[in-house]
């Protein structure tokens, strides 16, 4: 249908030089709506030719708004291709992509035509919408208009099908192209490369007739994605014309890949060469010297900056306070961070986050609750510091504020809370987090999945650990990890060494700490043979060289089969010095296997290595004690007053109703002590009843037998399943955590318990979990 357009005879008071004069001169707002308003008046705004220069002003100016464009382009009454084009572009290049469409619908409703630039402008809004259907429709506009052999659409169309992820389109489009220049190769590879396909990447790169500094740094970037970075180097060097983003590229690409002494030595040869840096590749640089810790490097670069005037972007100035403050250079990043005029978020995550590194918590605290604005970071940067610094109450406290203030907690943030509440014996807590994940759907990544196991283990709830692993869609060496050790130290020996077969079979490679937690297994059930095999596949196998806690748990593991001498061997011959922990291993096994002499000899030699370490003092005071040499028990404890060295009282924890209670060795300041006492004497009927006879010599104290009796009735965990007892009801089970290692008494009184109250106790003491049940516990009194 044609439509016939009326003419008019009108004789404007300016004409088209005149207009594009006074054009020109326009530099304000007020200006620019004199000349629309004399334009309406005198009908000139009618002229199709004046009413496009007027449009291309507006859409081009920076202090007219895109929407009074729109009611330019509303006036004119007989718009054409230009005008039309015009108005979509000034869409486009003001971020409002969706708004193109309609003034294309406009145009067609209008009996008007797209030509050959209207349909990359539509293409590229498609692309920024991600509307890949709707650019499948102007696809089949551009091939029924005949504009099939443009270069400049087809191009338009190569990077739509690529940024909605059709690659297969995007390729076909290439490859039916009639004509294909620079652009439409550097398309289709920026397709390629954004999607991580280095195979047919690498493909178009080296069939192209041309190859520019742009494809190459895109391959560089991609190389660098994929952790080639021989081939990214190759490339680069093989480059004859290099520019910024190139070295940007290369560094970048060291210090994705934590090669990270690499990427500053190609920012010397790049400084070498007299390039001009930008923010850019100075963040990256600054990062390589955080993970380096040079903070001199980093000084010297901060200068650099100075000097060539990039000290004003934010972005830079975040990086050179997060330099400083993981550098523990506090005044210089509070310097930095006092003297900014544009800080951001980031600015004050960063001044918190170096405060809380450095142990500096109050610090921080008092940073965070001055802040303008808190984010999800802010919160969980404190919250994590809290964790760090072992305050754990405090960090529960402050992740319950947040969620008053309504900040929806992410996967860093649970990970962090559900520590403290694994340290602190909160399991309620830590099963209320577990419910609020499934609750709010909150993705359950590797490292929050790998904690949920963890605290789960360290519960005693394996049902429910189990569960977490099975229903992760991705598990790391983190993960299997968490599972094999948290079964060995629940008793389940077998099952954690099952675990590590299912491991090896499933592809995982094992690290260090996998082998750690392996020989733990061992070692919980006595396991030596086992344990001597897993330790040379280690080196012969998986060729890891065994660390000092790999040898550690080696002469633990023979020192608890009574091994004692083949253990002492094994220190003589170990590669590195022994650490204190193996030394106390074979101090312990002397103990439980009353070698005195040997004892005495590894007891003496800890205290001249770790004079102010407790346990050693009390191990060889024990031992003293059990040989009746009470003189030398008396001077050791002088000893340890004059040094300070001061003994760990044994302390129990339990969680009732939702409160985590403490006790103390021969505590009475609970508020529930009389029912606590009254069911500690219920307790010893029954015992006796049972045949029970408490074992003294447990209480190396100069003290006659009631009064050892009696000193054996208030151990903490004693206290602590009393009072479970009181207040935790049948069926559930009595959870106790204990600092120090659970006693032979207090061992054979928690199985009688089990059986005469018909209870379930579990109880984690300093080296693994006891699950007494009917009179018998899950270590087999192995331990």
């Amino acid at each position: 249908m044609i439509v016939k357009r009326p003419t008019f005879s009108l004789r404007p008071t300016i004409t088209h030089s005149i207009l594009e004069t006074v054009l020109k001169r326009c530099h304000i707002y007020k200006q620019f709506k004199q000349i629309l308003s004399q334009m309406i008046l005198t009908g000139f705004i009618n002229d199709t030719f004046a009413a496009s220069r007027l449009l291309k002003f507006s859409t081009d100016s920076p202090f007219i708004h895109v929407n009074y464009s729109q009611k330019i382009f509303t006036h004119i009454e007989y718009p054409n291709g230009f005008i039309y084009n015009t108005m979509m572009r000034a869409y486009l290049q003001t971020t409002n992509p969706e708004r193109v469409m309609s003034v294309y619908k406009f145009m067609l409703q209008n009996y008007d035509e797209p030509d050959n630039f209207s349909y990359p402008i539509l293409l590229q809004s498609c692309s920024l919408r991600l509307a890949e259907f709707e650019g499948k429709l102007i696809q089949a506009q551009v091939l029924k208009m005949g504009f099939g052999i443009d270069v400049y659409i087809n191009n338009t169309l190569i990077t739509m099908y690529a940024v909605c992820g059709n690659l297969s389109d995007a390729r076909r489009v290439f490859d039916e192209s009639p004509v294909l220049d620079l652009v439409s190769w550097n398309s289709i590879l920026a397709g390629y490369v954004s999607s991580g396909d280095i195979e047919e990447a690498k493909y178009i790169y080296d069939r192209m007739p041309e190859r520019n500094i742009i494809a190459s740094n895109s391959m560089i970037v991609l190389f660098g994605r994929k952790g080639n970075v021989v081939e990214a180097l190759r490339l680069f060097n093989e480059m004859t014309e290099k520019d910024l983003v190139s070295w940007s590229a290369l560094i970048s690409c060291y210090e994705k890949n934590d090669m990270h002494e690499e990427a500053l030595a190609i920012f010397k040869a790049m400084n070498a060469n007299k390039v001009i840096v930008d923010e850019v590749m100075v963040i990256s640089v600054l990062s390589a010297c955080c993970h380096l810790a040079v903070v001199k490097i980093g000084k010297s670069i901060h200068g650099l900056v100075l000097k060539i005037g990039l000290s004003s972007y934010i972005n830079l100035q975040n990086a050179l306070i997060h330099m400083y403050s993981s550098g523990r250079e506090l005044m210089d990043a509070q310097k930095l961070f006092g003297d900014g005029c544009c800080l951001d978020q980031i600015s004050w995550n960063s001044m918190i986050n170096g405060y809380v590194t450095s142990g500096e918590i109050e610090k921080a605290k008092a940073l965070f609750d001055s802040m303008p604005e808190k984010d999800i970071v802010s919160w969980t940067v404190m919250i994590s510091g809290y964790v760090q610094n072992e305050r754990f109450d405090e960090s529960l406290t402050l992740f319950q504020k947040m969620q008053l203030d309504g900040i929806r907690p992410d996967e860093t943030t649970l990970v962090s809370v559900l520590s403290a509440c694994t340290h602190l014996s909160a399991l309620d807590q830590g099963r209320w987090i577990h419910a609020y994940i499934k609750r709010t759907s909150i993705n359950i990544n590797v490292i929050l999945g790998t904690t949920l196991i963890d605290m789960y283990m360290k519960f005693g709830f394996i049902e429910s650990a189990l569960e977490i692993f099975h229903e992760m869609k991705e598990r790391r060496v983190s993960t299997w990890n968490a599972l094999i050790l948290g079964l060995a130290l629940n008793g389940l020996v077998n099952e954690s060494l099952n675990m590590f077969s299912e491991m090896h079979e499933s592809g995982v490679v094992p690290n260090e700490i996998t082998f750690i937690a392996v020989l733990a297994a061992c070692r919980h059930m006595g396991l030596v043979d086992d344990g001597r095999n897993y330790f040379n596949s280690m080196i012969n196998e998986h060729r890891i060289e065994p660390n000092v806690k790999h040898y550690g748990c080696m002469v633990d593991l023979l020192g608890r089969a009574g091994m004692l001498k083949e253990a002492e061997d094994l220190i003589k011959e170990m590669p590195m010095p022994p650490d204190v922990s193996t030394w106390g291993a074979l101090l312990g096994a002397c103990k439980k296997y009353g070698d005195k002499e040997m004892g005495e000899r590894v007891g003496r030699r800890l205290i001249e290595i770790q004079p102010d370490h407790e346990g050693f003092h009390v191990l060889l005071s024990n031992i003293y004690a059990s040989k009746g040499n009470w003189n030398d028990v008396i001077e050791l404890r002088e000893v340890m007053m004059q040094q300070g060295v001061v003994k760990t009282p044994g302390c129990s924890m339990i969680e009732a109703n939702g409160t985590v209670h403490e006790f103390l060795a021969g505590d009475k300041s609970h508020p529930q002590i009389e029912a606590i006492e009254q069911m500690l004497d219920e307790i010893a009927y029954r015992l006796k009843m049972d045949g029970y006879a408490p074992n003294t010599h447990e209480v190396h104290l100069d003290i006659d037998e009631e009064e050892k009796e009696i000193n054996l009735f208030r151990h903490s965990e004693k206290l602590a399943i009393a009072f479970g007892l009181v207040t935790i009801s049948h069926p559930a089970p009595i959870r106790i955590m204990k600092n120090l290692r659970i006693c032979n008494d207090c061992h054979t009184a928690a199985k009688l318990i089990s059986q005469s109250f018909d209870r379930e106790i579990v109880v984690r003491d300093r080296h693994r979990f006891h699950h007494f049940k009917q009179g018998s516990c899950s270590c087999m009194d192995y331990w």
